[in-house]
């Protein structure tokens, strides 16, 4: 059956390579286009969590909605430990709004209380600076602003800033801080308000008590997100315990859009390469009519005839796809080891306060291969149905007198 097939296909050697070829492209774009949606979608996540959103967050109640200086967290300390002993990487921090001046400038800040070592081994955030470095390990009156608001102030590494807020019991408090450096591209919100300062300084300035008013949680992908926030919740009992598709409602429903966009696009191929087939295998049954009129005289069931032509079908989308996936293999691959430098004709983007990469590499995986090239073999069984169909439906009588 095979070799019958296979012989037949070749009759029209013109036909069946400009189908083998419609077919082999779809399915070169459709294992790219798999790829590089996949690498979007996943950098966008990456981009969204790794640097300092995270993958879950832990909050007091009510402190998303209204990001009260006094709503802080009631007992972090137990919650952080207990993190830290499932093997769950977490970075404490602590906000507050305040004033930035330098020289003759001034701009209000959101004030950052972080520990450096936490947020080290849970996230990017101290490796995606501009220029200069992050924190140092022990307080020392230094301040990392976001690079809107160093330009803002005219400062620079090295520029003394001093930061004026309403501390926690009343007071004002004003203190004098050291530019250490200045953060790339995060996001509209870090941009142009950050001033991350270590946890002992943050306390300071704000007689702050030690407060907490957010536990990030960050695994990398290492724990799956619903594992992950059954696991932070049963930690965290008391709290408000957010995944950061619900902490960034609009890229999570952007990486929807780009899901469905997808299957649209793909479909758009799968159809082409569709009508191809139907097309050429409609032909080879036309060409063909006396030859099945003949079979069936000769009493080859109806049922043997379609297989034929199912067949041609099958072997014409395994040999193409077969193509068509090894250059949309070498093309993903390529793609996601040099990736898109998109910044020349988008520039820096941002969407709900996450940057996203200039650089757009694919993600390649064995999914992306097998469901572009299953498909495409069940389009074109599929295709091959009607032509098979109307060979098995005619008469012999009818079909040997064709010519």
């Amino acid at each position: 059956m095979i070799r019958m097939g296979w012989r037949n296909l070749w009759r029209n050697r013109r036909r069946t390579a400009l189908t083998m070829t419609t077919v082999g492209f779809a399915t070169a774009i459709l294992v790219l286009t798999q790829a590089l949606m996949h690498g979007m979608v996943e950098g966008t996540a990456r981009n969204a969590t790794d640097t300092f959103v995270g993958e879950v967050q832990v909050h007091a109640p009510g402190w998303v909605t209204d990001r009260s200086f006094y709503n802080s967290l009631a007992a972090p300390r137990p919650v952080l430990a207990a993190l830290a002993e499932a093997g769950l990487p977490a970075a404490p921090r602590a906000y507050g709004f305040g004033l930035t001046a330098r020289a003759n400038k001034s701009a209000g800040a959101m004030f950052w209380g972080v520990d450096p070592a936490a947020e080290a081994g849970a996230f990017d955030l101290p490796a995606s600076l501009e220029r200069g470095s992050f924190l140092t390990a022990a307080a020392s009156r230094e301040v990392v602003l976001g690079r809107k608001l160093a330009r803002s102030l005219e400062a620079d590494v090295g520029s003394e800033v001093i930061a004026v807020v309403e501390a926690g019991d009343g007071s004002i408090g004003n203190e004098l801080f050291t530019v250490v450096g200045i953060l790339q591209g995060l996001g509209e919100t870090a941009d142009r308000s950050a001033a991350i300062l270590h946890s002992d300084d943050f306390n300071a300035l704000f007689v702050a008590g030690g407060r907490i008013h957010e536990i990030a949680v960050n695994t990398r992908g290492a724990v799956a997100p619903d594992r992950l926030e059954a696991r932070v919740v049963a930690l965290a009992r008391d709290a408000d315990v957010r995944t950061w598709r619900e902490l960034l409602p609009m890229v999570s429903d952007m990486l929807g859009v780009l899901d469905a966009s997808l299957w649209i696009f793909s479909s758009v191929f799968l159809l082409a390469a569709g009508l191809g087939v139907t097309n050429t295998m409609l032909m080879a049954v036309y060409e063909r009519t006396h030859e099945f009129g003949v079979l069936k005289a000769l009493g080859t069931p109806p049922l043997r005839i379609a297989a034929d032509v199912a067949v041609e079908a099958l072997l014409l989308a395994v040999v193409a796809t077969g193509i068509g996936a090894g250059a949309g293999t070498a093309g993903a691959l390529a793609l996601q080891r040099w990736g898109i430098d998109t910044a020349a004709w988008a520039g820096s983007t941002s969407l709900a306060g996450v940057a996203f990469d200039p650089i757009w590499r694919a993600s390649f995986s064995l999914g992306a291969l097998t469901t572009p090239v299953l498909t495409m073999w069940l389009v074109c069984v599929l295709a091959a149905v009607y032509p098979a169909a109307s060979v098995a439906r005619l008469r012999a009588v009818e079909a040997i007198g064709r010519t």
